[in-house]
């Protein structure tokens, strides 16, 4: 069970709004629930979502900050599609793309076919288990804790892949948020938190990569004691713990 809850460092630590937080909530009292009463097949089914969640995600990190990229990804879907995807405002909105093809996207952050390759047995793995097809998967504790830590195994190789995406993200913000007066927040922090983190739905992970990204190259900038006020600010917000 403390393995499993390791996807909670990977998932947003705050959402724009209750309902995105209550789902994911839902998601892991299901798992919980049925993980302790034995239903592992059904514990399976949350804990996927919840990694599909943590996918979509990761997603919406890439649309936010390389759209170009993103559009031209969406070559071969309908313009129906895109246009969804485009107009879009939450990550769930990714749920209508078939989930071994929705992967392609992390293409864009250097993930390779190998890697795809196990994101989609994942997908596969679990429509075995959601079929009535007569078979009962995960019979026994070890089997699930054996495929969590598979999910989890991805999860990780899908984060280290977007770091770049973290540090675009932060150094454009740093840039846009350096005059107070110009823009969404005067204070650091609601700033920070409204503009950086809901954005982009970042992680605590994320977060982590943001907070050693090297600012110093940024000292020329005329709003450069604002943008260092912003980073410690950052740190302040989210603690790193001993």
């Amino acid at each position: 069970m403390e393995d499993a809850q390791r996807i909670f460092d990977y998932l947003p630590v705050s959402y724009k709004n209750p309902t995105e937080k209550e789902y994911v909530d839902f998601l892991w009292d299901v798992f919980v629930t049925n993980y302790k009463a034995g239903k592992y097949p059904f514990a399976f089914l949350a804990y996927h979502m919840l990694f599909m969640c943590f996918v979509y995600f990761e997603i919406w990190q890439i649309r936010q900050n390389y759209l170009e990229d993103f559009q031209k990804a969406m070559v071969g879907f309908n313009k129906d599609m895109e246009k969804e995807l485009l107009d879009a405002t939450t990550p769930f909105a990714l749920w209508q793309v078939n989930e071994s093809s929705v992967f392609r996207f992390l293409k864009l952050i250097g993930t390779d076919n190998s890697d795809i390759g196990c994101f989609t047995k994942i997908v596969k793995d679990r429509n075995n288990a959601a079929h009535s097809n007569g078979n009962i998967f995960y019979k026994n504790q070890k089997s699930l804790d054996d495929q969590i830590e598979e999910m989890i195994s991805c999860v990780e190789t899908i984060q280290k892949k977007s770091a770049s995406i973290i540090e675009k993200a932060y150094q454009d913000f740093l840039l846009a948020s350096a005059d107070p007066d110009n823009r969404e927040f005067v204070d650091d922090e609601s700033q920070i938190i409204e503009i950086f983190v809901h954005n982009n739905y970042l992680s605590l992970e994320d977060v982590r990569i943001a907070q050693r990204f090297d600012i110093s190259p940024l000292s020329k900038e005329s709003g450069y004691t604002n943008i260092q006020s912003l980073a410690e600010t950052l740190d302040k917000i989210y603690p790193i713990e001993d």
